[in-house]
């Protein structure tokens, strides 16, 4: 079990090194490493766990690390205090970088704001940070990882086929969309209103 917990704190260390852009943006990492690399869950899991992660308070990637932390212990066999230990971990692991990264950029921000080299990495890091998102979008629309399979294979048929979201959820997307940017709707009351609609309608 102590080879699990290190484990754990190493691979979500490295995800919180290399996230740029907020949770949403360490989605993708996250999925690549827990459910593809280490198989620690399933897709469908995953799934679950980031809609769990977004609509609960604070970041959506802190949150799904503390879910994963508990979900992987709990499937090795741990007992319910040692699972939650292992949230603590991936929490830990995962928020440590950041944390020591800002302390940094904090400290020589003001030195380094106008350097060319500074803001060229910056300018660079936003469509990458664009790209990691959209990729967490297509995951979790298609619910599943196309890792070492050919391009338009009949793998990808049968998972766009079987995965692909029914017209109620498209439903529910334009709605939220809409009343999100053109309503200015209050995002707490389109979670609320999402989540009744889901139980009415499925």
């Amino acid at each position: 079990m102590t080879a699990t917990l290190i484990h754990l704190f190493i691979t979500f260390f490295v995800i919180g090194i290399f996230t740029f852009g907020g949770g949403y943006a360490m989605l993708s990492l996250i999925q690549a490493q827990v459910v593809v690399v280490h198989a620690w869950i399933d897709e469908s899991t995953f799934a679950n766990i980031v809609a769990i992660s977004q609509m609960t308070p604070g970041p959506i990637g802190i949150n799904c690390a503390t879910y994963v932390g508990y979900e992987v212990l709990e499937k090795a066999g741990a007992g319910h205090l040692l699972c939650i230990f292992g949230s603590f971990t991936a929490t830990l692991a995962v928020v440590i970088p950041s944390f020591l990264i800002v302390l940094t950029i904090v400290k020589f921000y003001t030195k380094f704001n106008h350097n060319y080299l500074f803001e060229g990495v910056m300018s660079w890091l936003r469509p990458a940070v664009i790209g990691l998102i959209g990729a967490a979008a297509i995951i979790l629309i298609l619910d599943s990882s196309w890792s070492g399979m050919p391009l338009f294979s009949e793998y990808h048929v049968k998972v766009i086929t079987d995965n692909f979201p029914d017209w109620k959820s498209w439903a529910l997307f334009a709605a939220a969309f809409a009343s999100s940017l053109w309503l200015k709707a209050n995002p707490i009351l389109i979670i609320l209103l999402g989540g009744l609609a889901g139980i009415l309608l499925y």
